[in-house]
């Protein structure tokens, strides 16, 4: 993993050059910068990790510059401002637009070297943040003998820095293992980002994977925000050929131009690759790019679905009982034994998934310290010989609820089943998109918080 780049805007030719040495001497890679267009013109060409930027320049002053970096969007970067002639004012509007810190001339080396590791750790620790929030587990669970096997073989991988394609049915734990192999790589402290492939914006999903350049504006794509880390791609099934050409390049030459750019970004990026398809059938059919596909396909990784270990259920149904109960202060239960066999038996189309969102399901709505049978069995929609003769969910409503109930129910079964991913629904079900993003808000589903998303 390379160094963290800093990048010094000053003026002042004796400071920027002490700043270069200094910096350079504690480890940092550093870009220097003496007016705000040089300071563009770094920024745009590589994205820094962190920014010294001093407020008083001759061409564009700092705050201006701070104003332009931060306009529509959240500074994602620590940003340390220096000036010899501060004032509170100042100082609060740095703060207000994102600044890390305020630092007076003439500069404590100690003090700003100081705040620059804070600055670091804060970033690092924001990413970690976000990371935590959004999987389930850091480790995948489950202690059966392919599961072990499987956990020691993505430590193996994740000392290498090949690419690494998995596949797997839907819900069976994509990229709780792309987080895992990366948190073992020599990656670790650097970012993991994660692409939803088949969510990707429709006007312009290059600009969210290569970023984009307009008027002097620099918008960081996926793939800088990855860099020195691990770039995750779900879906890679569903990427356009157009695109499918453009990452190829990218990878191969480490570099590519933002969207309007007009000078290349290099980068250093692990990919980790997911489908539940068979790439090579798409290959055949010439809807995936061969090429492409033998550049990810350099470490195959099966994922097992559910059913192939089920001895890990028990187990897992402990974890997710005692995550919501940490998380979501659900109250803790416990699977009795008849209930963790017929969970046991079950097929599970949904795999890990599938259970988390029965857990969570049974946590909710269920009483008792223990989970039953017969709450099973509701939950999955079992139906025994002594409930036939019980009337079906819905059928006690009026008619206008029960078809809401169903309408609901069906969409949501759609969108895990196609991975959140509109188009492919709106082929399957038979609507015209548009009036399918209508039904979808009329029935209040939000079709980018696909269930149990974080298991994928």
């Amino acid at each position: 993993m390379s160094a963290p780049h800093l990048l010094v805007v000053d003026d002042e030719p004796d400071i920027r050059a002490l700043l270069g040495e200094i910096l350079e001497d504690e480890g940092y890679e550093v870009s220097l910068a003496d007016n705000a267009e040089r300071a563009r013109e770094s920024r745009r060409a590589r994205r820094p990790d962190l920014v010294l930027l001093d407020i008083w320049m001759p061409d564009c002053d700092g705050i201006t510059l701070l104003k332009e970096w931060s306009e529509g969007v959240p500074l994602d970067i620590p940003v340390i401002m220096m000036s010899g002639h501060g004032s509170v004012e100042t100082a609060v509007e740095a703060t207000r637009l994102g600044a890390y810190d305020f630092i007076e001339k003439p500069l404590s080396m100690a003090k700003l070297l100081l705040t620059i590791k804070r600055a670091l750790e804060a970033a690092a620790l924001t990413r970690e943040n976000i990371k935590l929030r959004s999987q389930a587990t850091r480790e995948p669970v489950g202690d059966s003998p392919e599961f072990i096997r499987l956990r020691d073989q993505v430590k193996r991988i994740a000392s290498h820095h090949t690419a690494v394609f998995m596949r797997g049915e839907p819900g069976t734990g994509k990229e709780v293992f792309a987080r895992y192999l990366h948190d073992h790589s020599p990656r670790a402290q650097a970012p993991f980002v994660s692409v939803a492939v088949a969510g990707l914006a429709v006007e312009n999903p290059a600009a969210e994977l290569f970023g984009s350049e307009e008027e002097g504006n620099v918008h960081f794509g996926s793939l800088e925000k990855a860099n020195g880390g691990t770039l995750f791609l779900k879906d890679i099934a569903d990427l356009e050929l157009g695109l499918q050409a453009r990452l190829l390049s990218a990878l191969e030459h480490q570099k590519f131009l933002r969207v309007g750019g007009r000078d290349p970004v290099t980068i250093d990026v692990r990919i980790v690759a997911a489908t539940r398809y068979d790439l090579m059938e798409y290959v055949r059919a010439g809807r995936f790019r061969d090429d492409l596909y033998y550049h990810l396909n350099v470490v195959p990784l099966q994922l097992p679905p559910l059913r192939e270990h089920a001895e890990d259920i028990p187990e897992l149904l402990a974890f997710y009982c005692e995550l919501f109960a940490a998380q979501e202060g659900l109250p803790r239960r416990r699977f009795t034994l008849p209930a963790q066999k017929q969970l046991r038996s079950y097929g599970w189309p949904g795999n890990v998934r599938e259970l988390k969102n029965l857990v969570q399901r049974l946590l909710i709505l269920g009483s008792g310290e223990t989970v039953e049978g017969f709450e099973v069995e509701a939950a999955l929609g079992i139906r025994t010989a002594e409930s036939l003769t019980e009337p079906l969910p819905g059928f006690d409503r009026p008619l206008r609820e029960a078809r809401e109930q169903f309408e609901k129910a069906y969409f949501e079964y759609q969108l895990q089943r196609a991975g959140g991913s509109i188009s492919r629904i709106a082929g399957r079900v038979g609507l015209e998109r548009t009036h399918l993003y209508r039904k979808l808000r009329a029935l209040g589903i939000d079709p980018k918080q696909t269930p149990g998303e974080p298991a994928n």
